[in-house]
């Protein structure tokens, strides 16, 4: 389970825009949104190496965050609602914070990490995981950080669905269980020799047609020069009358 809670200081700012986004980035700062139930957003921004080493906890993007306002008292119990990355370098350039109450159930995206190897793969099958994500409801610290799906039973043909997926006390699946695929093991792929190329299917020269395609007698009418070139044959040599 994450059911892990972490302290999260951040800092209130004024400005908006990307510009400002921008220069908080430079100087190690993450820029984000704290939303609250029936509260006005809070334009916030955290040090990129806390949010870091809160996001790689135990908890992973599942912690519960105790998030603190600088110069305040107050913890707002928060989630990560989503975030986005920075296109090149990978970094996380801004996230939205969500606050939420403990005892009320939410929902989440999960990771279905396979386990195992399959019997069928030892026999020349190919393992593949169709659905690498699941959508859950739970209470904020029954949130699961991931979920693992034995696949050492598959032989080949077989195909594991959410159906297939252990239930897991306080977490309701919320994906159709049958029309939901995770895991498949297949014969491989069989990848077809080129035929080769006969002397019958070798192309002609541009511009020449084949000889079955020429007009009766043109063929032979083409070959007679050919022929009387190659022996040699002349007229006789004739005589000027005198």
């Amino acid at each position: 389970m994450a059911g892990e809670r972490v302290k999260l200081q951040v800092k209130e700012r004024d400005r908006r825009g990307s510009a400002d986004a921008r220069r908080l980035r430079r100087e190690g700062l993450i820029p984000g949104v704290l939303y609250g139930s029936g509260k006005q957003p809070h334009a916030i921004c955290i040090p990129e190496r806390e949010l870091r080493r809160v996001l790689t906890g135990q908890g992973g993007l599942h912690a519960i965050l105790d998030v603190v306002l600088e110069g305040q008292k107050t913890t707002h119990a928060s989630i990560l609602k989503d975030y986005q990355q920075d296109p090149i370098r990978g970094h996380i350039s801004h996230v939205d914070l969500q606050e939420v109450r403990l005892d009320k159930p939410i929902q989440a995206s999960v990771n279905v990490q396979l386990v195992g190897e399959p019997a069928g793969t030892k026999e020349g099958g190919v393992l593949s995981q169709v659905q690498r994500e699941i959508n859950v409801e739970a209470l904020p610290m029954e949130i699961p950080e991931h979920i693992d799906l034995d696949v050492s039973g598959m032989a080949i043909g077989d195909t594991l669905r959410l159906a297939d997926l252990a239930a897991m006390d306080g977490v309701t699946y919320l994906d159709d269980p049958e029309e939901t695929v995770l895991a498949t093991v297949t014969l491989p792929t069989r990848v077809e020799e080129p035929e080769e190329v006969t002397e019958e299917g070798e192309e002609l020269p541009e511009g020449e047609v084949p000889p079955e395609e020429l007009p009766e007698g043109a063929a032979e009418g083409a070959a007679e020069p050919a022929a009387d070139a190659a022996s040699g044959e002349q007229g006789e040599p004739g005589t000027s009358e005198g």
